[in-house]
């Protein structure tokens, strides 16, 4: 269910089955159309909060929502940006800034947060979890 872009997107049906044992798995999210750019959306995959992000030039990247500093389940609702060429998200908490494409901490290099591969199919958006990111 979808309401608006800062709302918490509750899917888990698989988008199609893994290829082999310990592949990542697809399941689809939301329409590309539900996301709004430069704002993020989360959504719960399996036990796992993905935040999901679709920037201006229509790009898509999926973070884990649970910000390393507070412990709170916030990336999500981030602040988009950029730091010398690179996409990013600020943390609503502390503002500690995220590398979108790869998850690294660009404030603290010791802080990364996990990235999940995420793809656009057709009108839909997807997004695989590692099997480690499986509950």
């Amino acid at each position: 269910m979808t309401t608006t872009p800062e709302a918490t997107i509750t899917r888990g049906t698989a988008a199609r089955p893994a290829a082999r044992p310990g592949a990542a798995r697809w399941f689809d999210i939301c329409s590309y159309a539900d996301l709004t750019p430069e704002r993020g959306a989360c959504a719960m995959v399996e036990g796992t909060q993905v935040a999901i992000f679709r920037v201006f030039d229509g790009a898509l990247y999926a973070l884990s929502n649970l910000d390393p500093f507070s412990g709170a389940y916030v990336l999500s609702r981030g602040i988009l940006g950029t730091r010398d060429g690179t996409p990013t998200v600020a943390s609503p908490m502390y503002k500690q800034v995220f590398d979108l494409r790869t998850g690294a901490c660009l404030d603290d290099p010791r802080v990364a947060l996990p990235a999940f591969p995420v793809r656009r199919a057709g009108d839909r958006v997807e997004v695989a979890l590692p099997d480690e990111h499986r509950q």
